[in-house]
């Protein structure tokens, strides 16, 4: 096993160590020991630096199931390592946080580390995967885990609620991935993401291109909750501040925006892919930064800040892939500007919305409160905190001298850019991009205007908070200050990470530019009194303008309505599932075995009807028969009569012993048709079925004499005789038994075979213990289970009745 695959199933390995390090050593605090993991990753990571900023890249394969092409390969190049050293970094940093901000005597804290580290190690493990079924495992686990972490406090309705929700949404989106990923297998032959991209022109001709498309581009969007998927993000903001800071502003939603960037190359040449980023991206933008200046919870702003941030860095991507439709590398390279933005920003976000997620919680933790309408004047009392969310807020706000204020001009940039697209028939339509983005950005600014104002200005009402407001421990603030630190480091230093992370993840984003001789990331904080700079002059005059018009307008119904109005569809369509689902089960499940034998059967009737039509199966006529000798006639004829005599029976032993009757014909049939060996099988499986069947039959209550209703008889007249027939045509179609029609047989399979492959002569022992043998095992375990259940419930009766 290679190191890369150590790294991915480290986290994993921690979270089983864990567990008994809370219970055997409990002197150290076991958060300490969790911080060694990300820790180390981190500089694990740091150590490919100089391959992928060379244009290296770094695979290691282990085979896991080649006969269907899966296999676990960790890959690394600049746009996978960018996110394994936020994954890491961020992570290490939050546990820092957590284990000054959760109390240990009140807390199960291994839990919460179990369930933390089981999260990070998925999201490593999607990040590091080429291969799309191991990248799906994964992608499912980071939904596991962190509904487990939404739902940490348990005991509220809220956060199992949340859980639920965020649960739903992204395993939807993530079983629809899975199904695009099987088109692209069906078209491909292969699930490795490389050779995917290097069949990207068959794939674009294929007629699942489309459909493929948009089942993956689902399971992105649920994940990085763009609109309209993103209703799921504020709830789970009920999770402790950590999970938040750590799940909903650097990892888990960031899991969509990777997948988009990674397949990239793939789909790009469509442009559908173009159209579906850039608007589902632009509508999220604007949508989250209006809805963010509605929330009255510290926690809440930040998380609809959160989807419209996200919703940024969507239009960025889609934006950029415009680079694909051009032929000049000068104009490749113009078009890649946004990009490189959405790099930068998503650098820039993990940052800022990481020191404010842990400001926030300190907040929350020193005063008891995360209600706007309950805080202010915390400035004085909460200095450090009033530091690092000041820098913060700028950041987001897009104000030198942070990082934001550069990606938030690059922005801009790339929405100028999308005015002078060719290719895309978007004609003066093309100036609404823009436009919107500008408008959000004042949005933006707002929100950030709220958020400050509201907590650290104004005046102290400590009445109004659970508790008596001071400044946190050094310990809780160490994290924030360091991220905070990053915001203002890579303002006055941009171009710190440009070459070593940034451009060798936009050149995996865009492989074209990486030959590109005039591709040069070269970022200042200042480029002169140019048209993105007055956009921004504009924003902050447009915001500080609603600012100080807030008393008008935040009178207005619109304002007043904290919850987004998509919840009510989701809730309702919850209860109609659930309503739904009922009905169906109350119309199932009957308690009558007749009925759940009749819902079978007509499925299976269905089913197989449908496909012999379909495939043309039904054909007759057979060139040459055999003698029938007249013993077969007649015994066929007494096998009919039998079976016809059955439906007028009313004794129950009669009818057992008609019913073994034919079960002896079949096995005379046998006989004649030279099967001794099944023949044997029969007889002894009849007779013990008939001692069987008498012996239970006897003691059962004598038939109803009620006679039945004409329903339920026509209805099992219909199945009969469907079922009859089908079977029937089946038995003599030319197709199914491939008379006449020079098809293989699959018994000549096992002929050849079973001496080689499966060590016998007897060909049914041989298809049972060996070619069946897997199906065999979970059939005794099965049976094995269904034992255990029995003997348990005997054990229950038994201790219930003593106890009474």
């Amino acid at each position: 096993m290679s190191t890369l695959h150590l790294a991915i199933l480290a986290p994993f390995i921690g979270a089983l160590i864990i567990p008994f390090w809370a219970l055997h050593i409990k002197r150290v605090h076991s958060g300490w020991i969790v911080f060694a993991i990300p820790l180390a990753l981190f500089i694990y990571f740091l150590g490919f630096l100089s391959t992928t900023s060379s244009g290296q890249t770094v695979q290691e394969t282990i085979n896991w199931v080649p006969s269907l092409g899966i296999n676990f390969t960790a890959y690394i190049d600049g746009l996978s390592l960018l996110f394994a050293l936020l994954i890491s970094g961020v992570g290490a940093l939050v546990v820092l946080y957590s284990i000054f901000y959760l109390d240990k005597k009140k807390e199960s804290l291994h839990q919460f580390y179990v369930y933390l580290l089981m999260f990070m190690g998925a999201m490593v493990g999607v990040v590091l995967s080429d291969n799309l079924i191991v990248l799906y495992i994964f992608w499912e686990l980071t939904s596991l885990a962190s509904a487990l972490l939404i739902s940490y406090w348990y005991g509220r309705k809220k956060s199992i609620y949340g859980a639920q929700k965020s649960m739903l949404i992204t395993v939807f989106g993530g079983f629809s991935m899975l199904a695009g990923f099987c088109l692209l297998y069906g078209v491909s032959g292969t699930f490795s993401i490389r050779e995917l991209i290097a069949q990207a022109d068959i794939i674009a001709a294929s007629s699942v291109f489309i459909p493929a498309m948009i089942l993956v581009l689902l399971g992105a969007f649920t994940k990085s909750a763009q609109f309209p998927f993103h209703i799921w993000l504020p709830d789970a903001m009920e999770a402790p501040t950590p999970v938040s800071a750590y799940l909903h502003s650097a990892t888990m939603v960031k899991a969509g925006i990777y997948l988009v960037a990674r397949l990239t190359p793939l789909f790009a040449g469509g442009a559908q892919w173009f159209w579906i980023i850039t608007i589902v991206g632009l509508v999220t933008l604007l949508w989250g930064s209006l809805s963010a200046v509605r929330q009255k919870d510290l926690k809440g702003i930040l998380a609809y800040s959160t989807i419209s941030q996200l919703g940024m860095i969507m239009l960025l991507l889609g934006l950029g892939s415009a680079a694909y439709y051009v032929d000049s590398d000068q104009a490749a390279a113009y078009y890649s500007v946004a990009t490189v933005a959405a790099v930068l920003h998503l650098i820039n976000h993990a940052t800022f919305k990481g020191s404010l997620f842990m400001a926030v919680g300190i907040i929350d933790h020193e005063t008891g409160t995360r209600d706007i309408r309950k805080l202010g004047g915390l400035m004085a009392i909460m200095p450090v905190t009033f530091t690092v969310s000041l820098i913060g807020l700028a950041a987001m706000a897009g104000l030198p001298p942070f990082n934001g204020f550069i990606s938030k001009e690059m922005f801009f940039t790339g929405m100028l850019h999308a005015i002078t697209l060719e290719g895309f028939n978007m004609g003066t339509w093309a100036v609404l991009i823009p436009i919107i983005a500008w408008i959000a950005s004042i949005f933006t600014f707002l929100y950030c205007g709220i958020l400050f104002i509201k907590t650290f200005l104004g005046t102290y009402t400590p009445e109004k908070h659970e508790k008596k407001a001071h400044e946190a421990p050094i310990g809780m603030l160490i994290s924030p200050i360091l991220l905070a630190s990053l915001v203002v480091v890579f303002g006055f230093f941009p171009n710190l990470l440009s070459d070593s992370i940034i451009k060798p993840a936009v050149t995996s984003i865009m492989p074209a530019l990486s030959t590109n001789a005039s591709f040069d990331i070269s970022l200042s904080m200042f480029h002169g009194f140019n048209l993105e700079l007055f956009m921004t002059i504009g924003v902050v005059v447009g915001a500080i303008s609603l600012l100080l018009l807030m008393k008008k307008w935040q009178s207005l119904q619109l304002y007043q309505r904290e919850r987004d109005p998509l919840n009510v569809v989701y809730d309702r369509g919850l209860d109609g599932l659930i309503s739904g689902s009922q009905f169906v089960t109350r119309l199932q499940m009957t308690g009558l075995l007749r009925d759940y034998f009749s819902y079978m059967i007509t499925f299976i009737v269905f089913i197989l009807t449908y496909t012999a039509i379909k495939y043309g199966a039904f054909i007759f006529g057979v060139s040459h028969t055999a003698p029938i000798p007249i013993y077969v006639w007649v015994l066929t004829v007494i096998f009919i009569t039998a079976t016809i005599s059955i439906l007028f029976i009313r004794k129950r032993m009669t009818l057992i012993i008609m019913v073994g009757i034919l079960g002896f014909l079949m096995a005379l049939f046998f006989v004649i048709f030279r099967a001794p060996d099944l023949a044997l099988t029969q007889l002894l499986v009849e007779t013990v079925s008939i001692l069987l069947f008498m012996l239970a039959f006897y003691h059962l209550p004598e038939l109803p004499k009620e006679t039945a209703k004409q329903s339920l008889v026509t209805r099992n007249v219909v199945i009969s005789v469907a079922v009859g027939s089908l079977v029937t045509l089946m038995g003599i179609s030319s197709f199914i038994m491939g008379s006449d029609l020079n098809l293989a047989s699959v018994s000549e399979y096992f002929i050849q075979n079973s001496k080689e492959l499966g060590g016998g002569y007897n060909m049914v022992n041989v298809i049972l213990v060996d070619f069946r043998g897997l199906d065999t095992i979970l059939e005794g375990l099965v049976l094995a289970i269904a034992a255990l259940s029995v003997v348990a419930m005997i054990k229950l009766r038994f201790k219930g009745g003593e106890d009474t």
